[in-house]
């Protein structure tokens, strides 16, 4: 079933396929989560019974599951599931639960459920956090009580596992910073149909490897958000070793719900209609996470939009140290943006955390301006948009001159690269519209990028030139 389709169910919907897949503790996922596991137990080529008027229906997994009218039935399991799962620990009726721990300044956490604060967070008290060795964004799962009289909180009792590890584990890894960073030397593959030649060039102008910090420099309506999704897409469809998060901060909620829709990967959004601390809480939490995650040698892709209103956010909540750039923006504001941004890496010895920024400008604001102009230089790959060509409505509208990825040369062949470097010099003596209408054309004639080399290769044999 494709994840589209599944993205469209209800909780409960998912709930029936879970149980009917036998998905061990299904009742206590998100739905994200559901979706997820459903994917993989798909992907397995397992088989499932669908129970329908009295007779049992045999089929493959790959087949649609029709779940109807089963709404009432799931809760119902669900709740006798989490009946059958209760254990009484000190004298209290304790039920298993799991979450990202979110440590305060004052040396307490909670374990989020979902990046964002609920009423379903769990205390945990800072001797807890100390004794095991835990780290802000952990995965956390055991035994919680209910909050006593004058409580708010649920409190854990019992930790099982850290990260879906033993608790022994947890204070064997090594430090995110300890973790010695290196340039990135293996390509995230984009290109994914022949005709979708948006990611097709992003591979040949602006490759990116696992480990990439890359600034995807925008002004408004030139397409960013499409771009961003289809590299989402790209990743999720060649690298299922890689996971990804989409965070968007301060946006639009119907785009949330369009990202949640059109894209197989974590998508948490904070909308504009949030404080910025939320802005900053989310943020952090996702980054804290991800690098718990490359700690144990997993490697992780954060796609961000956007670097600028994060930036924002943290110049609205931080202090005032009197210590002003022009637009009005703060110093530690910035500091505090490029701690998020600097943390892409790729770890030599295994792992990597790969983030993708997009950066507005020609927004009309001056603070914007101050924000790029500061994260410029500190990636180590950029890809700009165009406004002009947005305006001439040529999408991509990718500056070839403007794009490119440092030490490229780690993530192409040498014979690749020479294709690549040729093809370069070339367009980059045309106008850019023509060049970026030309280039599409091309790879419409060819499967892949593989194939287009060759062409280019061809090209270069006969000394001739790539034609416009």
């Amino acid at each position: 079933m494709p994840y589209e389709d599944l993205a469209l169910k209800t909780r409960a919907e998912l709930a029936e396929i879970a149980r009917e897949l036998k998905i061990p503790g299904y009742y206590r996922m998100t739905k994200e989560e559901m979706i997820e596991a459903i994917s993989r137990k798909l992907e397995e080529g397992g088989e499932i019974l669908i129970e329908e008027k009295g007779e049992e229906m045999k089929t493959k997994v790959e087949t649609d599951i029709l779940v109807e009218n089963k709404g009432e039935t799931d809760v119902k399991t669900e709740e006798k599931q989490e009946q059958k799962d209760k254990v009484i620990i000190d004298g209290f009726e304790c039920v298993y639960r799991e979450g990202y721990l979110e440590i305060q300044e004052e040396g307490y956490g909670f374990i989020r459920k979902n990046f964002k604060p609920s009423d379903e967070d769990v205390y945990i008290s800072a001797s807890q956090i100390k004794k095991f060795g835990l780290r802000y964004g952990d995965l956390i799962g055991g035994m919680v009580r209910p909050p006593k009289e004058n409580e708010r909180w649920y409190a854990i009792l019992r930790i099982d596992t850290v990260n879906g590890r033993d608790l022994m584990h947890s204070r064997q890894r090594p430090k995110f910073d300890d973790l010695i960073p290196y340039h990135p030397t293996e390509r995230l593959k984009l290109e994914t149909t022949p005709e979708e030649v948006d990611t097709r060039l992003i591979d040949l102008l602006a490759p990116i490897g696992k480990g990439q910090r890359g600034l995807i420099v925008s002004p408004p309506k030139a397409g960013k958000t499409t771009l961003l999704k289809k590299i989402a897409n790209g990743i999720s469809a060649n690298h299922k070793e890689v996971k990804l998060f989409i965070l968007l901060i301060d946006e639009r909620p119907e785009e949330v719900t369009d990202f949640r829709r059109s894209v197989q990967g974590e998508v948490i959004g904070s909308t504009f209609d949030e404080p910025p601390e939320r802005h900053i809480q989310v943020a952090k939490l996702v980054l804290e996470r991800a690098k718990r995650l490359v700690e144990y040698g997993e490697h992780v892709v954060i796609l961000l939009d956007s670097i600028t209103r994060l930036a924002r956010a943290y110049n609205w909540a931080v202090p005032s140290s009197g210590r002003t750039l022009s637009g009005g923006v703060e110093l530690a504001a910035l500091h505090h943006a490029k701690e998020f941004f600097g943390a892409a890496r790729n770890i030599e010895g295994g792992g990597s955390l790969t983030i993708l920024a997009t950066a507005l400008i020609e927004t009309g604001s001056r603070m914007d301006d101050v924000i790029f102009e500061e994260f410029k230089g500190t990636g180590n790959m950029e890809l700009v948009l165009d406004r002009k060509l947005a305006d001439r409505r040529i999408f991509p509208a990718i500056s070839i001159s403007r794009s490119g990825t440092r030490k490229e040369e780690l993530l192409y062949p040498e014979e690749q690269l020479k294709k690549i470097w040729f093809l370069r010099r070339t367009l980059i003596g045309q106008e850019e519209g023509e060049a970026i209408e030309g280039l599409k054309r091309m790879l419409r004639e060819t499967r892949n990028n593989e194939e287009f080399l060759k062409f280019i290769d061809g090209i270069i044999k006969k000394g001739n030139t790539v034609r416009r």
